[in-house]
């Protein structure tokens, strides 16, 4: 018939498809989400097999104290290590895109690229994924996160609730959590990062240290906290979603650690990536994208405090 717009050739169509993705991939993997947040609050690892479909690693702890001995004792004080074994499942997870066989078709005639919108969602929601699963957890693998890992043992806050308590008070809340990962280590460490609910964040980020002064009192911790006072290095005070009813009992919670891979890390031994498209139907072409994910390790519990009731 003339006039007639020609049905599109399906090994041709799956040719310009490829072509697309190769221009597509490399922009949406460069793309930064910024609410996405769990590559600055947990170490990665990527290394090891990416079929492996575990990740073992040893926690180890040291014991021994020296200690006066008679010069002719055959009594010596002995110190030493325990290591404890973990092992971490690792699981496929996978999530693409794809185009249409009328979306191709105006495409090449047109002489204009395939639109990224699809790819660019799916790669988002990629990344959303691994940040649940880093910070939450997951209960159908059973993993947990930052916010409620196994082996942390929750506190109560010392003061409690915020909204009514003085800025002091608040403050030693804050000292103490970082305390209590330096007494619980023996003094051998000390937090470096507070995450707090927002609504506590910005409680503290908008009220005054005290009706002589112009500093929050937000302000007046970061510059005189304990670890900061204590190495000179400034402390990473961070508000998050997702821990206002994080608690015991749904109550918001503050979480202090050690950012070190030797205390907590993330494994993700493939991280997302697209596969070669393929013709999934008669009127449709997809580009399948797949990752490898394990849950949070929490190394050092240690090194780990979770206060509750703020």
């Amino acid at each position: 018939m003339n006039g007639a717009i020609p049905l599109i050739d399906a090994q041709a169509a799956l040719g310009f498809v490829i072509a697309q993705a190769s221009i597509i991939e490399p922009g949406i993997y460069r793309s930064v989400y910024p609410d996405v947040q769990y590559r600055s609050l947990v170490p990665v690892d990527t290394s090891g097999s990416e079929f492996a479909t575990s990740v073992t690693y040893f926690s180890q702890d040291q014991y021994g104290k020296a200690d006066w001995i008679n010069g002719n004792s055959d009594d010596i004080p002995k110190a030493g290590t325990t290591r404890s074994k973990f092992e971490t499942p690792v699981y496929t997870a996978g999530i693409g895109y794809g185009y249409g066989w009328e979306e191709i078709g105006r495409a090449q005639m047109l002489g204009i690229n395939l639109s990224t919108e699809d790819a660019s969602a799916a790669r988002r929601a990629s990344e959303e994924m691994v940040d649940r699963v880093a910070l939450v957890g997951d209960a159908t693998k059973g993993f947990t996160g930052l916010f409620n890992a196994t082996g942390v043992t929750p506190v109560a806050a010392p003061t409690g609730n915020w909204t009514t308590a003085t800025p002091d008070q608040i403050v030693g809340d804050m000292n103490q959590s970082l305390l209590n990962v330096f007494n619980g280590t023996n003094t051998a460490s000390i937090a470096d990062r507070l995450l707090l609910p927002w609504s506590r964040y910005l409680l503290i980020a908008t009220r005054k240290m005290s009706d002589n002064s112009d500093m929050t009192i937000l302000q007046w911790f970061l510059a005189n906290n304990v670890y900061t006072v204590q190495t000179g290095q400034l402390l990473t005070v961070r508000g998050q979603r997702g821990l206002d009813a994080a608690g015991v009992g749904g109550v918001p919670r503050l979480v202090a650690y050690r950012y070190d891979p030797n205390v907590l890390k993330l494994h993700m031994p493939m991280p997302h990536r697209f596969l070669p498209a393929w013709q999934s139907g008669p009127l449709r072409w997809d580009i399948p994208g797949v990752m490898r994910l394990g849950g949070l390790d929490v190394r050092l519990p240690k090194e780990v405090v979770y206060l509750d009731g703020i």
